[in-house]
Parts: structure tokens; C-alpha cells; sequence
């Protein structure tokens, strides 16, 4: 039994770590890029289409890509900065990639939803772009950003699971090795529970922190 304590939390700890670090390295690549996205669309602040158009091209592909396939395309890539193809480390390098740009369109969305005349009128009192920018544009979106936010960790714990079935360690590797492929119904079913219980701390503590920025902006 305590076997079995340990292995659980052990393999909670590594999905907490892998998600932890890759949904902050999410969450500071994405962010810019959603911000890069809409300012330089053809209404934006800095409008470009030679900048929007190759960046807009660039996030599509990558998130077009299974999260499964993309984690064995950049073995070589996990291996020259981590120094190893498997672990939690390694875990790492692909679930960031693959979180940041599905969480720069969300974040994208968030921004375009912003009130134009907020901008007009910022613009109006001599307010210049990057004042927008971080005066306007990011505090009116940031509840809603941060469901989005709250959405993609709650993807990366999927994904996260799917790593560890091919060797990435966490939850999802406890469930592979020592549920699936030793038929322990019990390990499957308490890893199932983990996961479940995990999501729904995420989502709440989200939720409840967008709708208390949300009051704050009222």
C-alpha cells in the first residue's frame, strides 16, 4: 500500500512540474504573441501584414500538429537542450511548444474582444501605442485571458498524460506501466480519479480568478 502511496505521488509531482513550467513558458511566449497578432492585423495599432500574415501562418501549423506526433518530431530539438529524449524534462520542451501557440489564439481572441472605443479613446487623450497597450488593451482582457489560460493548463494536463504513456513519466506513465500493461483496474481508476481532481482544482481556482479581476475592472 505504501508502494503504491509513493508511486501516485510521485507521479503527481512530475505532472505538477511538467505542466507547472511548461504553462509558464506558455503563458510568456503566448502572450506576446497574441498581443503581435492583433496589433498587427489590419485594424491594429501597428498594423502589418508582412508581420501578421507569417506569424498567423506559423501558430496555424503548429497547432495543427497531434500533440503525439510533435512530441517524437522534436526529439532531436528535446535532446539538444535537455540532454535526454524521455523524462519529465524532456516532457517539457514539447508540451510548451504545443501550449504556446493554442494559447496565443485564445489570448488573440481575448484582446480582439476588447471595446475599440476604449482605444479610440485612449488614443484621443494622447495615450501612444505601448500605453494602449499595457494600459487599455491587457488590463480590459485579462479576466478573460486567464480563462483562456485556465483552459490551456487544463489541455496540458491531458497532454501531459499522453507523455507519460511514452515515457515521459507523471500520472499518465503510473497509468501505462503499472495499470494498462499489469491490468491493475485499482492503479487506473485511481490515476483517473487524480487527474479528474487536479482538472477541477485548476478550473475552479481559474474561474475564480478571472471573475474577481473581472469585479475589479467594473
Amino acid at each position: 500500500m505504501s508502494e503504491l502511496f509513493n508511486l501516485l505521488t510521485n507521479g503527481t509531482i512530475d505532472t505538477l512540474l511538467m505542466v507547472g513550467i511548461s504553462a509558464f513558458i506558455a503563458f510568456i511566449l503566448g502572450l506576446p504573441l497574441a498581443v503581435a497578432l492583433v496589433c498587427t492585423s489590419a485594424q491594429g495599432i501597428y498594423p502589418s501584414l508582412k508581420i501578421h500574415q507569417p506569424l498567423g501562418w506559423l501558430i496555424n501549423i503548429t497547432r495543427s500538429i497531434p500533440f503525439l506526433i510533435l512530441m517524437v518530431a522534436l526529439i532531436p530539438l528535446t535532446r539538444f537542450l535537455v540532454g535526454t529524449s524521455y523524462g519529465v524534462w524532456a516532457a517539457i520542451v514539447p508540451l510548451s511548444l504545443a501550449a504556446t501557440p493554442f494559447f496565443a489564439r485564445i489570448a488573440e481572441v481575448s484582446l480582439r474582444e476588447v471595446d475599440y472605443g476604449l482605444i479610440e479613446a485612449a488614443q484621443a487623450m494622447g495615450c501612444n501605442r505601448k500605453q494602449i497597450i499595457w494600459h487599455v488593451l491587457l488590463p480590459e482582457a485579462l479576466p478573460s485571458i486567464v480563462a483562456g489560460f485556465t483552459v490551456t493548463i487544463v489541455t496540458m494536463i491531458n497532454s501531459s498524460a499522453i507523455a507519460g504513456a511514452v515515457g515521459a513519466g507523471g500520472l499518465g506513465d503510473v497509468a501505462y506501466r503499472y495499470g494498462y500493461q499489469r491490468f491493475d483496474t485499482q492503479i487506473m481508476l485511481t490515476v483517473i480519479i487524480l487527474l479528474v481532481i487536479l482538472v477541477m482544482f485548476v478550473q475552479t481556482m481559474g474561474d475564480q480568478i478571472a471573475q474577481q479581476l473581472d469585479k475589479r475592472k467594473i
